[in-house]
């Protein structure tokens, strides 16, 4: 029997992972596993787990609360990419002297999310999902829905942010006018991004598309809900690449099927989603598998910092430690 580490890296949905870095130091040294499908539920994550000493995730995809690393009797250290993880329990490591290692730095792929977001804006302005289809399907312009120009149009930011103000510059480079809502955002603030502050309810009535920029808490869930998607213009578009739950699901679904708007996804409720999701036979609709910060630059900057994290561990000095207390004692 080998006396090696065993490391799961989770969540590798595009099967990037080993091509992103070398990880011929770290599998010398350890027993690498990589993980490319999504557990089915917490019970099958805690089976398929139980037997690691160290597992690399990847952001948000495997919730990891107290109740599941609880049941990981082995897990010595837990890595995540990016700088934060509101589904995972850090205090539940920290209780068990678990240090949570992070990554840093955004490099080019600061701005992917974003840039997503414009190209679901135009996708869905202009009915591309539907022109993509009837070309495969041996039709032409048949049924593809009449678009819209940008130009002149309003566009509504929901968080103003980077990824907001990124989000900001490429509207008025399309010669839209942007305007901007979120609980703590000034005049001032809004003004230096190139956008007007407005209340809530006037940017869901008069934007022509609105794209939501938000980190998920326990405020911004549900944060658009069923009456201010009732407040939406006729045809107004929804673009979501923040997290699923921000939007309430099924106010907007009923929206959909009622023709009132449009929406342009790449976040759900429930990630994977689901085979039978009713978002994936609604009409009106532009949907991409979370792909926000999956470019090649992401990966660049992630996979070798989780090697190093990992690597560091292994030597008894960890490195990028969010929860140092787990260190002590």
């Amino acid at each position: 029997m080998s006396n090696k580490s065993k490391i799961a890296v989770l969540d590798d949905w595009q099967g990037v992972a080993r091509g992103a870095a070398d990880w011929a130091p770290l599998q010398a040294r350890a027993e690498v596993v990589f993980f490319q499908d999504a557990f089915a539920d917490a019970d099958d994550a805690a089976a398929k787990l139980a037997d690691f000493d160290i597992v690399l995730s990847m952001r948000e995809r495997t919730p990891l609360p107290g109740s599941l690393i609880n049941r990981l009797p082995k897990l010595r250290m837990l890595g995540m990419t990016g700088a934060r993880n509101a589904s995972l329990d850090t205090p539940a490591c920290t209780a068990r002297g678990i240090p949570v290692c992070s990554t840093q730095g955004g490099g080019y792929s600061d701005s992917a999310t974003a840039e997503l977001a414009l190209g679901l804006l135009i996708a869905a302005a202009r009915g591309l999902a539907v022109g993509d289809s009837n070309i495969r399907a041996g039709k032409f312009q048949m049924g593809v829905p009449v678009g819209i120009g940008l130009a002149g149009k309003t566009l509504g930011v929901i968080g103003l942010g980077r990824l907001g103000g990124y989000m900001t510059t490429y509207a008025k480079a399309l010669r839209m006018n942007v305007i901007a809502w979120s609980q703590n955002l000034t005049a001032e603030k809004a003004e230096t991004a190139g956008a007007k502050l407005v209340s809530k309810d006037e940017l869901m009535s008069t934007a022509d598309a609105i794209s939501i920029h938000m980190v998920l808490s326990d405020r911004s869930r549900g944060l658009v809900g069923k009456a201010d998607i009732a407040r939406m213009k006729p045809g107004a578009i929804l673009i979501n690449t923040s997290r699923g739950p921000i939007i309430d699901e099924a106010a907007m679904l009923e929206a959909l099927h009622a023709n009132k708007i449009v929406a342009a996804l790449d976040v759900y409720d429930r990630e994977p989603l689901p085979a039978n999701h009713p978002i994936r036979k609604a009409p009106n609709t532009v949907l991409a598998p979370h792909l926000g910060y999956c470019v090649k630059e992401t990966w660049d900057g992630f996979y070798p910092q989780m090697i190093e994290n990992a690597m560091a561990f292994l030597d008894g000095k960890p490195v990028r430690v969010t929860n140092p207390e787990a260190l002590k004692g």
